[in-house]
């Protein structure tokens, strides 16, 4: 059953599915089953790998959360057979965690307060809506804690706000209208409109949920999380409240009227929040996935970029007040011999033109690299301006600087300077991209935007597999 659901969710066959998952089972890994097992699984790729992979782990997610609920109501005494065929029949974790809200343990809400104060049997005679007497009714319920007749009234329609509230079958309609016909909105804080003008073009916005890109919704996110915009996402409210009634209103008795203030509450207070919670979730889900699988096709690229080979290379790692940093490197990557330069002071150009004239000469230097931050352009002038025409390769330099302070840094050259390492690894780069950047935590080579506004973990996985 797990494979064939798999395979509905990927659309590859299912007895590639049946053997990959044995594969996956007998310890095998993506690369190595991508290589090396082709003829077994049909030629699957790495990506059609991973898919199934993630899919199983969702599947093993959705497998132990719907045994810990058949055993908690089991437990409870409430497993009832039609209960546990649903339970069993739900193939993801929105519809159990429907099925299951309804029993769950509660922090006390207006309902549980309301039940204790023994308002339940009035609260199920008004859902049931035939004509009685609503206040006198009421009347028969007041007590200690409950003095009046509205608030015995309020206490029955906080229950009732509950059970509608908890409804499955309710939740799915709703759920659909959300995903179909929410907009997404967003104001600004206004005692932070001065300070938040980077999200200036989200002060006052919407836009159609099914139009809303990735990009866009990770920035929103992001204004929110950093407390300058208000975001929120929901249909029409009376399409919503419409759907309610069509399914709990049955007349136009006064009980009715005491169902219909409660589902309005219902939806307010409870509902709309939680499908709200719910989509932000999805949507950011989504997002994140879209943004991680950017992050690994430019990781990709850069670690397959050509090499330019074995050649001697002068690298330099650029800087204004502190200089720039030099190294050379012979042509299978040793560092031949380092020196700084000023390219910002005009009474130093002259020497520091010498000192890179001096090493090239010295070691025959076939290209030059240089680090693609900060007066990375300016260096690049200045070298043209004033030395050998060498090829001058602009070199994408995040990370040099983790890998300087890393453990595998310290124990290549332990007894250079930070800059001087981090100098070397641009100059590698160049020779040998994949080399050189396989010593990094692929999260710190900055493979794209919102980085770090996505799921850590998931850009981790994949970042880590490609």
């Amino acid at each position: 059953m797990v494979e064939q659901i798999i395979s509905n969710h990927t659309g590859i066959a299912l007895h590639k599915i049946k053997i990959v998952l044995e594969l996956f089972a007998e310890g095998a890994t993506i690369p190595f089953i991508a290589r090396y097992r082709k003829d077994r699984t049909g030629g699957l790729d790495e990506i059609e790998l991973a898919e199934i992979q993630n899919a199983h782990k969702l599947q093993i997610e959705i497998s132990d959360r719907r045994a810990y609920i058949l055993k908690v109501l089991e437990e409870k005494n409430v497993l009832t057979d039609t209960l546990k065929s649903a339970l069993l029949k739900a193939n993801d974790l929105v519809t159990l965690e429907d099925i299951y809200a309804p029993f769950k343990t509660k922090r006390k809400s207006r309902a549980t307060l309301a039940k204790e104060n023994g308002l339940e049997p009035l609260a199920l005679q008004l859902l049931e809506q035939r004509n009685f007497n609503v206040i006198d009714s009421a009347t028969k319920y007041m007590n200690e804690n409950v003095k009046t007749i509205e608030e015995a009234l309020q206490g029955a329609r906080d229950i009732i706000a509950e059970i509608i509230s908890e409804d499955p079958i309710l939740k799915a309609n709703l759920r659909q209208l959300f995903a179909k016909q929410s907009f997404v909105t967003s104001k600004v804080v206004k005692t932070k409109m001065e300070v938040a003008s980077k999200f200036k073009d989200y002060f006052e916005y919407s836009e159609d949920i099914k139009k809303i890109p990735s990009h866009r919704f990770l920035a929103l996110s992001r204004g929110v999380n950093e407390g300058f915009l208000r975001m929120s996402i929901a249909p029409e409210e009376k399409s919503a409240l419409v759907r309610i009634d069509r399914a709990y209103i049955k007349n136009n008795s006064e009980a009715a009227d005491q169902v219909n203030m409660a589902l309005e509450d219902s939806y307010k207070r409870l509902i709309q929040p939680g499908l709200e919670s719910e989509l932000k979730n999805d949507l950011k889900a989504k997002a994140d996935k879209e943004a991680i699988d950017v992050f690994a096709k430019n990781l990709k690229q850069l670690l397959l970029a050509s090499p330019l080979g074995e050649k001697t290379v002068l690298a330099i790692d650029p800087g204004f007040r502190s200089g720039c940093k030099v190294a050379v490197l012979s042509q299978q990557g040793a560092l031949l011999e380092s020196d700084l330069i000023y390219i910002h002071e005009s009474n130093r150009l002259s020497g520091s033109a010498t000192i890179i004239d001096g090493l090239i000469k010295k070691y025959n230097v076939e290209a030059i690299a240089i680090g693609d931050g900060t007066a990375g352009r300016e260096t690049g002038k200045f070298i043209r301006e004033h030395t050998s025409q060498l090829p001058i390769f602009l070199v994408n330099e995040d990370g040099a600087s983790i890998y300087s302070a890393s453990t595998i840094a310290r124990e290549e050259f332990p007894d250079l300077d930070l800059t001087v390492r981090g100098t070397v690894s641009i100059g590698r780069r160049l020779m040998d991209p994949l080399a050189e950047l396989v010593k990094l935590d692929p999260k710190s080579i900055g493979v794209g935007q919102y980085q770090h506004d996505v799921n850590q973990t998931r850009l981790k996985e994949k970042l880590d597999q490609t």
